[in-house]
């Protein structure tokens, strides 16, 4: 989700690399593990690149300037391949004459290969990233061609995973080339400038005339032009039209707060997940991995711990991965773990979620549980943070970076890579319960089209926030993996509103919690697919009606096609169909949606909510 900015103007023009640095400025929340600026000067190709925030980029050029230029092109990254340092920020140079330069965002699935047949001719690297597999490859296509667009169009053929690509060469002064697949890049279009960005914050201080590129497409621009080319060649035309925000509200993409731009990022979030999860075999694989395989094969328990939002993530998590593997799994909250003296040891696997990778409670945990010879594996989505380094080894959620206290995208991440992680030790261990890895990775890759067609329907789940703003409790209810969806929706509604919400298994409301029903009471429902094993789906709508004939009002989550919840529901929010263990990805989307708005029909500040922070970073 790394941040990306180029600019071409007239050769008289001394503002390319400030109309870069003032993109990369806006384009921060996409990525700040490091960034670098590359500019076109006499001759080759000038580079500055520090790793940590924008800042430490802008006293790099104070220290050393650049020469003033026409074109230059930038980026600010959020790391995946390769840690957070200077060597691994982007751009990343081709071949040995320094003419050529290249930034990227995204993941290249194919980089090892491609890696290995350039080693074996001699090519040495100065990093640890995909991208600079693909600078050398286009540093040698232009030898052959002359021409980069000609050259960019040769090496996309040879790739595989979703990818932004920006490169400049010296020989090619006025030109910046971009392609894109899976992965956002948009044109500005100036008077005698163009501009590329990831998305149009990059340029929205400069122009507010834009060019929408397709799928699988090279963009071209200089000062006077823009054009579009097909991978394969063919002609095309990008889709023009005019941005009708300001720059302070471009920083995000046009929505009204991070949180709502965060929760229809969700679609992306999983599937860049996703990606790069299998070998050259079709074996799943993790990120990093310090555990000899034997003694995977050997762990006879799974602890995950975790807090707050990642703790429901984990339990979703427990039903999966004892379903798949037959292991047994706990999930403890972090900040509890190291107190109760847990029974554990060397065939326990510990597995922490924590988005920031710093949250101290579960740095404890992991800590304490390498104290007592368990094996560690992280769930995290930032880059080299402190928890995965001290893993054993880490699964990454490429979710981006969340700016939104109250987490969203991540969430779901978080619940992807779980369900990656419990595939994979199902796949070291030989057996499977029921349906084969292959068969769920396959079905998990057509989620985030689902999440995007229900993000498509929330209007009503919109209106029904409005109508319910001065609402002073609402309660969650759900069943097996619903349970800890409805615990996830009653946290949202106390982060974001401020009100008393609560979230109970559903077969829990007879021993207790059904006191709490009076007449008006709102309460939602998340029902179990009617595919569901043990009765689940009957069950779940019984409670349905025991609550409803003591006056509450049923707002009932159901996947389509569910008309046995039609009669006791005062409203249905249809979800698409999909496995049981997956509906989490889905089901939990309305209750995002349902806060969100809850909070802002209040007058809150959705983003930041009193009293919360981002990450935890004290016990």
């Amino acid at each position: 989700m790394c941040g990306i900015v180029g600019y071409v103007g007239p050769r008289t023009s001394e503002k390319a690399l400030d109309v870069v640095m003032e993109g990369l400025g806006r384009l921060e929340y996409r990525g700040y593990d490091s960034a670098g600026v590359a500019v076109v000067e006499q001759g080759g190709v000038g580079t500055r690149k520090r790793a940590g925030k924008l800042t430490n980029l802008s006293q790099a050029l104070s220290e050393a300037p650049l020469p003033e230029t026409a074109t230059a092109i930038g980026h600010t990254r959020w790391a995946t391949h390769g840690g957070p340092t200077d060597a691994n920020a982007h751009p990343h140079r081709g071949g040995s004459g320094g003419k050529l330069a290249l930034v990227h965002n995204g993941i290249i699935e194919n980089f090892h290969a491609l890696k290995q047949s350039l080693l074996a001719d001699g090519v040495e690297f100065s990093s640890e990233t995909d991208t600079e597999v693909v600078a050398h490859l286009l540093e040698r296509a232009f030898a052959g061609s002359g021409d980069l667009t000609e050259a960019m169009r040769e090496v996309v053929g040879t790739l595989e995973g979703a990818f932004t690509l920006l490169a400049v060469h010296a020989d090619q002064p006025d030109v910046v080339v971009g392609a894109r697949r899976n992965s956002p890049l948009v044109v500005g279009l100036g008077e005698g400038e163009n501009y590329l960005g990831s998305d149009v914050a990059a340029f929205i201080g400069h122009t507010r005339q834009a060019l929408e590129l397709g799928q699988d497409q090279i963009v071209t621009i200089t000062p006077d032009s823009c054009s579009v080319i097909n991978f394969d060649g063919s002609p095309s035309e990008g889709k023009a039209y005019e941005v009708t925000w300001d720059a302070a509200a471009a920083e995000k993409g046009g929505y009204d707060t991070f949180m709502e731009k965060e929760i229809h990022e969700q679609p992306h979030a999983v599937a860049d997940t996703l990606l790069g999860r299998t070998d050259a075999e079709g074996n799943l694989v993790l990120d990093e991995l310090h555990i000899p395989v034997e003694e995977l094969r050997a762990v006879d328990k799974i602890v995950i711990v975790a807090c707050g939002t990642a703790s429901y993530a984990g339990m979703v998590a427990k039903y999966a991965i004892e379903r798949w593997t037959r292991l047994p799994v706990e999930v403890e909250l972090a900040h509890e773990f190291r107190y109760r003296d847990p029974v554990i040891d060397g065939r326990t696997l510990v597995v922490s979620i924590s988005q920031s990778g710093e949250t101290m409670d579960t740095l404890m945990a992991v800590r304490h549980a390498k104290e007592l010879g368990a094996k560690t594996v992280s769930i995290c989505n930032t880059h080299g943070s402190t928890i995965p380094r001290e893993s054993d080894a880490v699964l990454y959620t490429h979710a981006g970076p969340e700016i939104a206290v109250a987490s969203t995208k991540a969430f779901l991440a978080q619940i992807t890579a779980s369900y990656v992680l419990g595939l994979f030790l199902t796949s070291l261990r030989g057996e499977s319960y029921g349906r084969s890895a292959a068969e769920i990775m396959a079905e998990l890759q057509g989620i985030p089209d689902k999440i995007e067609q229900l993000l498509g329907t929330m209007d009503r789940v919109e209106e029904i926030a409005y109508f319910m703003a001065d609402s002073r409790s609402v309660l969650f209810l759900g069943r097996h993996v619903g349970y800890p969806i409805a615990m996830e929706g009653a946290l949202k509604l106390k982060e974001l509103a401020y009100i008393h919400a609560e979230g109970f298994a559903a077969g829990e409301l007879k021993h207790g919690p059904i006191a709490l029903i009076e007449p008006g009471q709102p309460v939602f429902v998340v029902v179990p697919s009617p595919d569901s094993e043990h009765g689940l789906h009957g069950k779940v709508v019984s409670n349905i009606q025991e609550i409803r004939a003591r006056g509450a009002r049923t707002l009932v989550i159901a996947e389509e096609g569910d008309e046995d919840v039609v009669p006791f529901a005062d409203e249905v929010i249809r979800v698409p169909r999909t496995s049981p263990l997956l509906a989490p990805l889905l089901t939990v989307v309305p209750l995002q949606v349902f806060a969100l708005h809850l909070s802002t029909a209040k007058g809150l500040d959705v983003d930041q909510p009193r009293n919360l922070a981002k990450s935890v970073t004290v016990e």
